[in-house]
């Protein structure tokens, strides 16, 4: 089965890097573009016409805390996520399998699926492939993820160990994107199949072709920026998309800093999304154009200029470095609020200029100017 009503149209390239639209069936999105993240379907203490306001044109939410409350009976006898949250624009859902299998010692994986105590109420809950389907089919959300067994860094074993458990758990996320395929039931959703296989280039070519046999409408790159270099990185994503189809959208989960964004686009990518941004945000560590901003340290305290001159976010249009230094010294709720905007904003434009410069044919350029400032950081 294919989604209906959901096509990515590419309209640039430089190298590997590409522009394009994507149309869902609640809007278009130009891509390369990044999804800010709302678990419990919100961004924290962000509406949504705060996220349209910075740019924000397609949001990602959790499938499996939604399952948990308030349920996706509630969501979809609210209208799905879009009447549920007010976000009237395009919606990925993630499948939920890196969280319940960061629980540990609190869940089992079987061929079946996952076996987790709720950290609700400590009650077992399962999610299987078919079932992580249908949730999301109720959430209604225009892109779903399939159930993947996502592994946690290797480095205490051999390397020959390693390899065995990433291939396993590999080879059983292709049986459950099997069967994750079999269930689908709505044209109106589409669905993306995951990328395993660390940074092995045989396990990861092997995932992609597999993936690609199956038949989804695009791919996402798991299981990466678990302590593998950027090289490394940029390598396993290239070798997939050797074999993944061109004309369907690439999705780079859960990663993450600015400059690992700009890595992304050079090899192709087409959504991102990650906590970082607005994170980060909420503890008073920015992102600007000259570089990352502390802003709690004392340096600040009597600074009169904006976070970042060359911002036009809520936070840096009539606010001064100093005064937002304050709110968060007092504790003040608006705080967290104005520098989660900002990053989020900073993160927008970043790929709005990154679409630009590919347009124009100058993004190696603008991503060997960008990785300086990205990873400099300011005075403290």
């Amino acid at each position: 089965m294919k989604a209906s009503g959901f096509l990515l149209r590419i309209e640039n390239t430089e190298g590997e890097a590409r522009t394009g639209t994507l149309t869902t069936p609640h809007g278009r999105v130009s891509t390369p573009a990044f999804m800010p993240v709302a678990t419990f379907g919100a961004v924290r203490g962000i509406s949504a016409a705060d996220l349209q306001s910075v740019g924000a044109q397609i949001l990602l939410s959790n499938t499996y805390h939604l399952h948990e409350r308030p349920g996706e009976e509630t969501v979809a006898s609210l209208g799905g996520l879009h009447g549920f949250t007010g976000w009237s624009g395009p919606w990925l859902t993630d499948s939920g399998g890196y969280q319940v299998t960061s629980l540990s010692d609190r869940m089992k994986i079987d061929e079946d699926g996952v076996i987790f105590a709720s950290p609700l109420d400590g009650k077992k809950r399962r999610l299987s492939p078919e079932g992580v389907i249908q949730i999301q089919e109720s959430l209604g959300s225009d892109i779903a993820m399939v159930l993947d067994e996502c592994l946690p860094a290797l480095q205490k074993d051999s390397p020959e160990e390693n390899r065995t458990r990433m291939e396993a758990a590999m080879m059983r996320s292709l049986r459950w994107a099997e069967r994750a395929a079999r269930a689908r039931r709505s044209e109106a959703q589409a669905v993306f199949g995951i990328v395993q296989g660390g940074i092995d280039e045989t396990l990861r070519q092997q995932s992609a072709e597999e993936l690609t046999r199956i038949g989804f409408d695009g791919a996402a790159h798991g299981g990466l920026g678990l302590g593998e270099s950027r090289a490394q990185r940029m390598e396993a994503v290239r070798v997939a998309h050797s074999v993944l189809p061109s004309d369907q959208p690439r999705y780079l989960m859960g990663l993450g800093r600015p400059i690992d964004l700009i890595d992304g686009i050079a090899c192709g990518i087409d959504l991102f999304d990650c906590v970082v941004p607005t994170r980060n945000g909420r503890h008073g560590l920015l992102f600007t154009s000259q570089g990352i901003l502390s802003l709690k340290n004392a340096v600040y305290r009597s600074d009169e200029r904006p976070i970042d001159p060359n911002c036009d976010c809520p936070a840096c249009v009539g606010h001064s470095r100093g005064y937002l230094r304050h709110l968060f010294k007092c504790g003040e709720a608006l705080a967290p609020r104005l520098a989660a905007l900002h990053n989020l904003r900073f993160y927008l434009s970043l790929l709005e200029q990154s679409r630009q410069a590919i347009s124009e044919g100058g993004f190696a350029a603008f991503r060997s100017e960008m990785a300086t400032r990205l990873e400099h950081r300011l005075a403290d």
